[in-house]
């Protein structure tokens, strides 16, 4: 194993390059979730009406939202494909790899023809390319949050770590922007196809993404470790022989923030427009403001967990959502523009924010680095799963209830149990060395927090 001593240190790296990676980790980020938002909203405005035109509007409402969480099907297969070559040959070629596949598979979205022209060809062809979408995003966030981490001085990975989860900020904003002036539209204009153009100008995205990320170079780390690990290893089977606990630690990690992620982004604009008319642009209009939020409060949860530890930190939001389900089910549940706002700003800039801005480092800080892309990528994906189906599982369950919306509230309290839990379990890391292998030897051989690096 590798030498603490040897190990290029990150605390010296080049601002130039730092700042640069910072950058890349973000866009790339951006784009995904601009690419994955814009289909969020498609799934509640636009695909009932153009794909699923034979079913009734509740199962289509549901059947579209299922092409929307299939994807996070593939999601762990992307995973192991993209972690085990960016592990293997470098985090940088991958990065470039699953942008490119993101953004050519959304414009492909975009030109799509609808079940009035080709029949049930167009639905299939919908789930193929989500199919598609779901490898190439496997392999995204993971490497970019172990880029960044990798690279970031050690006393500043928390704040470092929120420049990747920015680009959820970009992405919902320019998604849920593009989105509500395409909804202004006539109805009629906009379902022919002005819903396409939102989709079409991914390509600009995905240009300007690659241009990025060729310009940056492999975290020092990374290439001592390449020079050092055995020819033979393959990192996913390394990493659930030595890591196997931490994987299913980081997957229950991230269910609290993906169900209440995807509640926002896609159920309560289906929800609030069919149940109250609101207008989707309004709607959208809110989830826009809310992600703004995330400007300022993504940085700050960052800074708190480079000061408090990242377990405190995300036992505030995974136990926060829980006091907080039944007030977001009120608000939303009022029918009032304003009741809906303050609803998705408390969702997105609390519950979200205080998990979903630390999990860069949090994740990165439980791995190794010669299995770092894999083990993130694989234990987030997997989480995936959870958050995907989650407007599905919940139009499903308001249809049971009557309409009401109470059932969402207890999705929230569940899954913001199991990620509290999930917090306890993993113990505080933010003093852990990543050049220290031996550190994560230790781990492995224990189940207790007595083992974890303490401050010197």
């Amino acid at each position: 194993m590798n030498r603490s001593v040897n190990q290029p240190s990150s605390d010296n790296v080049d601002k130039k390059q730092l700042s640069r990676v910072a950058f890349a980790s973000l866009i790339g980020t951006f784009i995904e979730f601009y690419d994955y938002f814009i289909y969020g909203a498609a799934a509640a405005l636009v695909f009932p009406h153009l794909f699923f035109t034979e079913l009734s509007p509740t199962v289509a409402t549901i059947v579209s939202f299922a092409t929307l969480g299939v994807a996070f099907v593939t999601r762990p297969i992307g995973a192991v494909i993209f972690g085990h070559y960016g592990d293997t040959v470098g985090r940088k070629a991958m990065l470039i790899a699953s942008v490119t596949i993101m953004g050519i598979a959304t414009v492909v979205i975009g030109l799509l023809p609808t079940y009035e022209t080709i029949g049930l060809a167009a639905p299939v062809l919908l789930v193929i390319i989500r199919l598609i979408q779901g490898l190439a995003v496997g392999g995204e966030w993971g490497g970019a949050t172990t880029m960044m981490i990798e690279y970031a001085p050690k006393k500043k990975r928390g704040f470092y770590g929120t420049f990747v989860q920015l680009g959820n900020v970009l992405g919902v904003l320019c998604a849920t922007g593009s989105f509500a002036l395409a909804s202004m539209l006539p109805k009629e204009v906009f379902l022919d196809w002005g819903w396409r153009v939102p989709f079409l100008a991914s390509i600009i995205l995905m240009l300007i993404g690659i241009f990025i990320r060729m310009k940056i170079e492999e975290p020092p780390m990374f290439k001592k470790m390449l020079k050092d690990r055995e020819k033979n290893s393959l990192p996913i089977v390394q990493v659930f022989k030595k890591f196997s606990r931490q994987i299913f630690l980081a997957a229950g990690l991230r269910i609290s923030e993906s169900v209440v992620g995807y509640l926002i982004i896609s159920y309560v604009l289906q929800y609030t427009t069919s149940k109250f008319n609101m207008p989707s642009s309004t709607v959208l209009t809110g989830v826009m403001l809310a992600a703004a939020t995330g400007i300022i409060a993504f940085p700050l949860w960052g800074i708190l967990s480079d000061k408090i530890g990242r377990r405190a930190v995300f036992l505030i939001g995974a136990f926060g959502s829980c006091l907080l389900a039944y007030p977001f089910y009120w608000l939303v549940d009022s029918g009032t523009v304003w009741g809906v706002y303050l609803a998705l700003f408390l969702g997105y800039s609390f519950v979200i924010g205080s998990m979903y801005s630390i999990e860069p480092c949090y994740l990165s800080e439980m791995f190794s680095t010669e299995v770092r892309y894999t083990g993130v990528s694989v234990g987030s994906q997997l989480a995936g799963v959870f958050g995907g189906f989650t407007p599905m599982v919940a139009t499903a369950l308001v249809a049971w209830a009557g309409g009401g919306f109470w059932p969402i509230a207890w999705m929230i309290i569940i899954s913001g149990v199991i990620t509290g839990f999930c917090a306890l379990g993993t113990g505080e890391t933010m003093h852990r060395d990543l050049h220290d292998e031996k550190v994560f030897a230790a781990t492995d051989k224990t189940r207790s927090e007595s083992l974890l690096v303490k401050t010197r």
